[in-house]
């Protein structure tokens, strides 16, 4: 475990094993070759040296083995076992046994094969509830299930949204909407933490509400994994799936993985069976009948990206030498709370539920032209809320305010992610980011609505 104390924001936690982008690599045209603050981390994670290093290692063995380093490999990583690699650490960052997790697939493949596993609508029970403005992929995902089932998607899909002048979901009116609701719901699936506004639902306590009503209940944990604390078999999830290249910093596309509760061992069989479910100890015999492996690997179709695999593979070892979660997830409490006093103290900040009244949507283009620029975050407060990230809101909305101050911190090495046209999310990831990368996106915040201020009067 890093002899680092976890809650001393000042020092990088992992010391130097992230690869982190000098200014000007992140800004053509910027001469600082200082490194940047890299608040970006819920898009796409930073590159582990660690996995850099397991990479040139494998790209070598391909060059000297070739297909033997399926059954023979120099460094004991037999490619034909490659996802076992990364199975016991991805089950302990979600709380899961080994046998219910996989590593395949990407995010959106893996849905499909849930939800066929496990939406089966009747006449009477046949929604879907789920958040509503979910990442776009999985509303893609659920519509296209609802047509093949031959439900039309508006009746089929329940969305729901906060209440008026609200941004985020309150728990009650989802409990609510269960209860009320549930015999004819046929699955609940939500974000674990959600995309834009950097919510985290309450994982436990929706399961708990849907299973009371004899509902499926699945997660996306894009948002989730590598940031926030789960127990999925504990919380009796039924299934989940996420993506890796977040949190995880397995790289841009990398693997993907899902989630299946023990329980369902025996009663789902794989609908869409492929080689590499099959039983490992007679694959290579090449039988013609399917015998799935018992549990989540079962669900495998073709054998993983050994590329991808141990990419994922290096970042997950600095996980587990850190401490994986316990001790990630209070540094990564004690540094979004950081970014969020410094930013509050901003003169352009409004409180969230002050901008209805102070930008009412009304009259939208008149608005632009004459309110006073400001920010917003509409992130919860409450930490047991929320992970890493903090989507801060640009007032008026439907201006260019977003755009100028997203390229005004580009411009001074700052890196957040853009979600156009109003919001920039900003996200400390506890790996890799200390309180001075907070700080100087701080600054570079109040620099930038000034100088907006300054050309635009």
């Amino acid at each position: 475990m890093s002899s680092v104390d976890h809650k001393d924001l000042s020092v990088v936690l992992t010391d130097d094993q992230f690869c982190i982008p000098t200014i000007r690599e992140c800004s053509p045209g910027i001469s600082e070759s200082n490194g940047c603050a890299y608040l970006c981390g819920n898009s796409l994670g930073l590159l582990a040296k660690r996995s850099k290093a397991l990479l040139e290692e494998e790209l070598h063995v391909w060059g000297t083995r070739a297909v033997e380093g399926h059954f023979n490999h120099p460094h004991g990583r037999e490619w034909m076992n490659i996802a076992d690699t990364v199975a016991p650490l991805l089950a302990q960052l979600v709380g899961a046994q080994e046998k219910e997790v996989a590593c395949m697939g990407t995010l959106t493949a893996n849905l499909h094969l849930m939800m066929s596993a496990f939406y089966k609508p009747t006449p009477t029970r046949f929604k879907i509830l789920c958040e509503g403005k979910a990442f776009p992929s999985d509303q893609y995902a659920f519509a296209s299930q609802a047509r093949l089932h031959g439900y039309d998607p508006a009746q089929a899909i329940t969305e729901m949204f906060p209440r008026r002048g609200e941004f985020t979901l309150r728990e009650s009116d989802i409990l609510d909407t269960i209860a009320k609701e549930g015999s004819s719901i046929a699955l609940v699936i939500f974000s674990g933490v959600q995309y834009y506004t950097g919510q985290w639902f309450p994982i436990k306590a929706i399961t708990d509400a849907a299973k009371a009503q004899g509902c499926i209940c699945g997660w996306d944990l894009a948002h989730a994994i590598g940031n926030v604390p789960m127990a999925l078999h504990d919380w009796n999830v039924d299934f989940a799936v996420w993506c890796s290249y977040k949190y995880l910093n397995s790289g841009p596309g990398g693997i993907g993985g899902l989630f299946v509760h023990d329980k369902w061992e025996r009663e789902k069989a794989p609908q869409y069976a492929g080689w590499w479910g099959h039983d490992p100890v007679t694959r290579f015999m090449m039988p013609p009948k399917f015998s799935a492996i018992p549990g989540a690997q079962g669900y495998q179709q073709s054998n993983p990206s050994v590329l991808a695999t141990v990419s994922l593979l290096g970042s997950l070892q600095v996980f587990k030498e850190v401490g994986m979660m316990e001790r990630l997830r209070e540094r990564s409490v004690l540094l979004t709370g950081y970014l969020e006093s410094l930013i509050v103290n901003s003169a352009f900040y409004v409180t969230a539920n002050l901008v209805a009244e102070k930008y009412p949507p009304e009259d939208e283009e008149t608005r632009a032209r004459t309110r006073q620029p400001a920010f917003t975050i509409i992130t919860p407060h409450d930490p047991e809320s929320r992970g890493a990230q903090l989507s801060l809101l640009f007032l008026p909305t439907g201006s260019s305010i977003m755009q100028e101050i997203f390229d005004y911190l580009l411009s001074k090495g700052v890196v957040g992610d853009e979600r156009k046209p109003d919001v920039m999310r900003l996200a400390p990831t506890p790996l890799y980011n200390t309180k001075l990368d907070c700080e100087r996106a701080a600054l570079a915040l109040e620099e930038g609505f000034q100088l907006f201020v300054k050309e635009h009067n």
